[in-house]
């Protein structure tokens, strides 16, 4: 009898235990989720003030700028308007980049959608944060080159890029916007390389 009591005694300490470890466990875990969170909040932070420190260091003269601004809008228009070609029935509340960018983290349809449009373009969310960065910075005195008048002005906008933006990530993510330019440019019609550039100048403020 007082073996069984014991032994009963023990139990409910070993089960009282597993209760405590368990709770400590949830607890951990639950603390670890958050310091994670924090950490990719301010690693997020952190790169974003690079991005912005990097992107107001740039060295271009008025026409590199230029051209590198031509490429940018251009990429972020296409992007705009790809995604309002597939959801049509939306056009209406998405009327600027700026709105799509910031529906798009609550609406799992625009999501998909824009997900999908980065992913056949090459281009990741980063890019578009380089992007907009770039635009915001330089979009108030910047102006828009046609392609023949990059052509002319820069034979090479590659070797421009590579040696004149040191950060990495934003080298990274003008080259992409360069080569989704260069690769849409390529699949258009002579007549539709001769219009002018379409679409509206996109929000990325609002």
């Amino acid at each position: 009898m007082g073996l069984l009591f014991w032994e009963d005694g023990v139990d409910h300490k070993l089960q009282a235990l597993e209760a405590q470890f368990r709770e400590l466990d949830f607890t951990k875990e639950n603390l670890m989720q958050k310091f994670e969170h924090h950490s990719k909040t301010l690693a997020n932070q952190a790169a974003q003030d690079e991005m912005w420190t990097a992107v107001r260091a740039l060295k271009f003269t008025s026409m590199e700028l230029n051209i590198l601004y031509s490429y940018v809008i251009e990429v972020l228009i296409c992007l705009h308007t790809r995604v309002l070609e597939k959801l049509p029935d939306l056009v209406r509340g998405l009327p600027t980049l700026a709105s799509v960018l910031r529906r798009k983290v609550k609406n799992e349809r625009i999501r998909v959608v824009w997900d999908s449009i980065l992913e056949e373009c090459g281009l990741q969310e980063g890019d578009i944060t380089a992007l907009c960065t770039f635009f915001i910075a330089h979009g108030n005195k910047a102006e828009h080159y046609t392609a023949k008048a990059r052509q002319m002005y820069i034979r090479d906008i590659t070797f421009l890029i590579t040696n004149m933006v040191k950060n990495q990530a934003l080298q990274d993510s003008l080259l992409r916007a360069v080569q989704v330019i260069e690769k849409a440019k390529a699949v258009r019609t002579p007549e539709e390389q001769k219009s002018p550039l379409k679409g509206s100048i996109p929000s990325i403020k609002n």
